[in-house]
């Protein structure tokens, strides 16, 4: 699916987009701001897998994560990494979840 986000076959809200990167809000939210933040690579399913290859394009997924939280957050927010299906992830395909909005420190999601 994350493919043909960043091939434009299906078409959503860029938030921000760089040569590597492009964040989205995510469809079914689970806070007040929730974004999805990606590699355009397609080659990496989880984020110990783009750190270990790419450890460049993690860094500006969490550089363009920061400044997304600056811009619609004031700066707070949660960035999560799913790995695994046992740990949540449903889409294959490395993304990070920025989660802010009156986040209570017990509160998990995303997937």
């Amino acid at each position: 699916m994350f493919a043909k986000i960043v091939s434009g076959e299906i078409p959503v809200e860029i938030l921000a987009e760089t040569d590597r990167v492009l964040a989205f809000p995510d469809i079914s939210p689970q806070a007040p701001v929730h974004i999805l933040v990606i590699p355009k690579s397609t080659a990496y399913a989880n984020v110990a897998e783009l750190a270990a290859a790419e450890p460049e394009t993690l860094a500006e997924m969490v550089a363009v994560a920061r400044s997304l939280a600056e811009e619609h957050a004031n700066g707070e927010y949660r960035l999560i990494f799913n790995s695994g299906a046992t740990a949540g992830q449903t889409v294959f395909h490395v993304h990070a979840h920025l989660l802010a909005g009156n986040l209570e420190e017990r509160s998990l999601g995303a997937s």
